[in-house]
């Protein structure tokens, strides 16, 4: 029988749909990604924010037809929209067969043989609960980087955030854990590893009475065959000198830092909830350039917060305008219920929203394009993604640039280069966000 698979959302929700397709795997099932074809169709689904909550739902309600009209003999809801809304979907969607909670994924495999014998099905384990499937997963992502989850969950409580309500406490992984399964990604090709979690710098706070996200950090870059380490969602707050100085000391941690601020207001930012003052912010983000002076920040934004003034959003502007962010994201907010910002009483209009988020990512356009004009000349190490079509020429990333939410560099070379080489790559323009350059050649300096 053939599954299709569906991720939605963000990676830490797709490491998920990678533990349930090798379960899946196990059980004997094979995959396909045309849902004509599917016996199983299984969805991940996001609700984050309300573009992702209508995405979720226009894409069950999509694959329901063909639970219907198809050869689908089961579809299965899983992940955050199933967690938040579980009894609306088996009241108001009969073409689900199962829904599954945050915390009980790794019950698929179960799940779906007494869906198959006709039953229907949900399980929703404590959402304090640490699924724990074998380290061993199916990559999706082309094999050449992997996502690490090195925690879940979150404590933190924004006034903004549903997460907590849907994803727990936060609960690290042990570090024997994530070794195994970093060294098995690196046995599987993988040569980025991209460790993710809702915040990745309090990792081992629970478990071992610290922060141990440097240990973690100096052990992982232990593994032959990771080639690069990366680091995403580092509460700026909690960023540490013995954090910085590994990132600093070890070659295979690019310097690049997600450092997700959302505001520059401090009363804005004590509206959110949020531990940090533009002070602290100032000082941690001077420090990191201080001490790693080609570190690549990337940062998100929230526009149109409830009470946010024209003076607040200008204190942002100013902000954006003064730290000159590498990377940068704006999400216009979204009044998500049973959040406390839903119930303030002084909520933006959605115009207002939208307006103050273009102004903000028109500011930061102006900025990219001067940081990737001021790269043109420089010799990169290139990760390569695949060739650009009929064309002499390949598309990679830098240490710069995550994937999939990040820039570009498109090499031309005649050679033949494969997807997950590095090579080194002088640059020789720019073009918005991307970057253009050629095959280093040392010999013709």
């Amino acid at each position: 029988m053939k599954i299709l698979c569906i991720s939605l959302g963000c990676d830490k929700n797709l490491v998920d749909s990678e533990n349930m397709l090798e379960l899946l795997r196990k059980d004997g099932y094979e995959f396909t990604d045309d849902e004509a074809q599917a016996d199983i169709i299984l969805i991940n689904t996001c609700c984050f924010i309300g573009d992702a909550k209508e995405e979720s739902v226009n894409t069950i309600l999509e694959m329901a037809r063909w639970r219907t009209e198809g050869p689908c003999r089961a579809l299965i809801v899983a992940g955050c929209l199933a967690q938040r809304y579980r009894q609306e979907i088996m009241d108001e969607i009969p073409e689900v067969d199962a829904v599954l909670g945050t915390a009980s994924y790794t019950e698929v495999s179960n799940v779906l043989k007494k869906v198959l014998e006709g039953g229907k099905e949900t399980v929703f384990y404590d959402i304090d609960r640490l699924p724990l499937p074998e380290a061993e997963r199916i990559v999706t992502t082309g094999g050449y980087y992997g996502f690490l989850k090195i925690a879940e969950g979150c404590d933190k409580r924004c006034t903004y955030c549903i997460i907590p309500s849907l994803r727990g406490k936060y609960r690290s992984v042990p570090m024997e854990r994530l070794l195994e399964e970093a060294r098995m990604l690196a046995d599987q090709g993988v040569k980025e590893l991209i460790l993710v979690a809702q915040e990745t710098t309090l990792y081992g706070v629970d478990l071992y009475g610290e922060k141990t996200l440097p240990r973690l950090l100096e052990k992982l870059c232990g593994i032959p065959g990771i080639q690069w380490i990366r680091l995403q969602y580092c509460y700026p707050e909690e960023i540490t000198k013995e954090l910085i100085d590994v990132i600093a000391r070890e070659e295979k941690i690019c310097h690049y830092l997600d450092i997700p601020i959302q505001h520059a207001s401090d009363r804005i930012l004590k509206r959110m909830g949020r531990r940090a003052t533009q002070e602290g912010l100032r000082q941690i983000i001077g420090r990191l350039r201080e001490r790693i002076p080609d570190i690549a920040l990337r940062t998100t934004l929230i526009s149109g917060f409830p009470g946010e003034t024209e003076e607040d959003h200008q204190i942002l502007l100013d902000f954006v305008n003064d730290m000159e962010f590498e990377r940068l994201g704006v999400f216009a907010y979204s009044q998500e219920e049973d959040t406390p910002a839903a119930g303030f009483a002084d909520q933006i209009p959605q115009e207002v929203k939208e307006e103050r988020r273009d102004e903000i990512m028109e500011l930061q356009q102006e900025i990219a394009f001067e940081k990737s004009e001021s790269m043109v000349g420089r010799v990169l190490e290139v990760m390569i993604e695949g060739r650009v079509a009929d064309e002499n020429a390949y598309v990679g990333r830098t240490y710069m640039d995550a994937p999939g939410v990040d820039g570009l560099l498109f090499v031309n070379t005649d050679l033949e280069l494969m997807s997950g080489d590095f090579v080194r790559v002088k640059v020789t323009g720019a073009a918005e966000y991307d970057l253009i350059g050629e095959v280093y050649d040392e010999s013709a300096e």
